[in-house]
């Protein structure tokens, strides 16, 4: 471990930046517009459902495969408005449509006076019980979406973000043979602009050898811990760099942390943490090791704590991603909102799905396009 990261480490200072962060512009507008907390005609009723999401093809990373992703889709409603949530359950994170529906059970908004007091509400949730973080996230985003519906603004004017800087985002291309991997890609390259491709197993370079004959698009790698050994990993990365590859995300086990350092502090593309990385306290613990982060809404609780970590990470100077699931438009334009203040974006999860209930945020001429609806912008089909 380098001395720069025990230094890191030792200071202490960035640790309560997060928790501090205000929601001042809901307080301003509550005070402006006279909403009260008391000021509702009835207090919020969150609802809950599962959903199964029908995926195009085989998803393939390196550690499985599967061709449905289980959801739950809440709604918050209140003085006659509807906020829209979700809470994506791929196998690997733990958690599953009866634990999610345990989880909500739980969840009594009725204590609070409304939507306004979102911190506080967030804050209880979070309390409820440790982890479960997908079902926390399905009622931050659903309330969000509600006191977005309330202001009448989307939230990336809330954050004070421009809605023409957001980037292009990757479109995910899972392990495969090289004939349907090359299909895949002449089917992608013509509609995005960057390419992200699962790696991990033994025919890594099979797979970018058949991309580079039909494409020489940029292309992001996820090796989804695949990577068993740090020289293997970095002469990878090597290679991967003359092939065209643009970032490399999460090269090597979580519980390898010391060979991930060796490897960030050697490698010619940017590292970023995915299965090493969860919430707003692990970007002190991985600075050094990484050189960004890929936040996850459904792995860090959803759009409040989103945000504290996009702000976190630009003070310790690490460059900041957001990712997603396999999730329907309304998971995927809630974290879109984040995305003109970050310098990559994987947001292609409900592209990959058939069975899409919601409209939100498209996909033109390979970059983000934003709705103008208010909340986290979208609309139920």
């Amino acid at each position: 471990m380098t001395q720069t990261r025990r230094g890191f480490l030792k200071a202490t200072s960035l640790a309560t930046i997060g928790a501090g962060l205000s929601t001042t512009p809901l307080t301003l507008f509550a005070q402006k517009n006279k909403v009260k907390s008391s000021g509702g005609k009835g207090k919020m009723k969150l609802t809950f459902k599962p959903f199964d999401l029908q995926l195009r093809h085989v998803f393939t990373i390196a550690n499985s495969s599967r061709t449905t992703t289980p959801v739950v889709l809440t709604e918050i409603e209140y003085d006659g408005m509807i906020g829209y949530g979700e809470a994506s359950l791929p196998p690997y994170l733990g958690e599953t449509q009866a634990s999610v529906i345990e989880f909500l059970k739980k969840v009594n908004l009725s204590q609070f006076s409304g939507p306004f007091e979102l911190e506080d509400i967030l804050t209880y949730v979070d309390k409820i019980a440790e982890n479960n973080t997908a079902a926390k996230a399905s009622v931050d985003i659903a309330l969000h979406d509600l006191v977005g519906k309330i202001m009448g603004q989307p939230w990336y004017k809330i954050w004070g973000l421009d809605q023409s800087k957001t980037p292009s985002t990757t479109f995910t291309i899972g392990i495969d043979t090289a004939e349907v991997v090359k299909q895949k890609t002449l089917e992608a390259a013509p509609l995005y602009n960057i390419l992200k491709v699962k790696l991990g197993r033994d025919n890594d370079k099979e797979m970018i050898e058949a991309i580079r004959t039909v494409t020489d698009k940029p292309i992001a790698i996820d090796a989804n811990q695949g990577w068993k050994d740090k020289h293997h990993a970095l002469d990878m990365i090597y290679w991967l760099k003359e092939k065209g590859i643009v970032m490399i995300e999460q090269p090597m086990s979580k519980y390898k942390l010391d060979d991930i350092v060796w490897v960030t502090e050697q490698s010619p593309l940017p590292v970023f943490a995915d299965e090493s990385f969860q919430r707003l306290t692990d970007v002190m613990r991985l600075k050094g090791a990484f050189t960004g982060v890929n936040i996850k809404l459904m792995k860090c609780t959803g759009m409040r704590e989103a945000w504290k970590i996009l702000t976190v990470a630009r003070a310790a100077n690490m460059q900041v991603m957001v990712g997603c699931m396999t999730e329907t438009s309304c998971a995927i334009s809630a974290a879109a909102q984040l995305s003109p203040a970050v310098d990559w974006a994987d947001l292609d999860g409900n592209l990959l799905i058939s069975n899409d209930i919601y409209k939100g945020t498209t996909v033109v001429d390979g970059k983000l396009t934003l709705s103008d609806l208010p909340g986290i912008g979208i609309r139920k089909l």
